[in-house]
């Protein structure tokens, strides 16, 4: 379980912040009541942008199978194939973690990055190639450059408290 925590942490890792860089929208402006709103003045959360539920839950799908089948780091990840019920409580938390922090309406009630890491001691490099899954991942689903920016600032401000603990 503590290697696969590894996973759920650093994609939990890219929903820890709301609102981060707008993205915009071209369409016309709306009416409502006296007021008129311009929606490319409307400010979208990384929620709204990673697809919202349905988007984060199909990205963790792929993240889990990108680690899997990735000889580098599939090791810590592989045990869980044999779990499955843990691997369900964990996809679920990381679904949680990732919505909620991304701006949407989900509660996360798990454990946070250095107590999930404590003792894996995983190196720089297994965490670039998490990063890099992630990334391909991103990049799968069509997710905009200044979004994939976002999710690679955040995933970069956690990795101390992920490498080598």
């Amino acid at each position: 379980m503590r290697n696969f925590l590894f996973l759920t942490s650093l994609l939990m890792a890219m929903a820890i912040t709301q609102n981060i860089h707008a993205q915009t929208s071209k369409k016309k402006p709306l009416v409502t009541g006296d007021i008129a709103v311009n929606p490319a003045t409307v400010i979208k959360t990384l929620f709204e942008r990673l697809g919202g539920t349905a988007g984060i839950t199909a990205i963790v799908d792929d993240v889990i199978a990108a680690h899997m089948n990735n000889p580098e780091i599939n090791a810590r990840f592989l045990p869980f194939k044999a779990q499955p019920e843990k691997l369900t409580v964990i996809r679920q938390h990381t679904i949680d973690f990732f919505s909620a922090g991304s701006g949407g309406s989900a509660i996360y009630s798990g454990r946070n990055m250095p107590t999930t890491h404590k003792g894996m001691n995983i190196n720089p490099t297994e965490y670039m190639y998490v990063v890099d899954d992630i990334l391909k991942v991103l990049d799968k689903h069509k997710i905009d450059d200044e979004s994939k920016k976002d999710v690679l600032a955040i995933l970069w401000s956690l990795k101390d408290m992920i490498i080598s603990k």
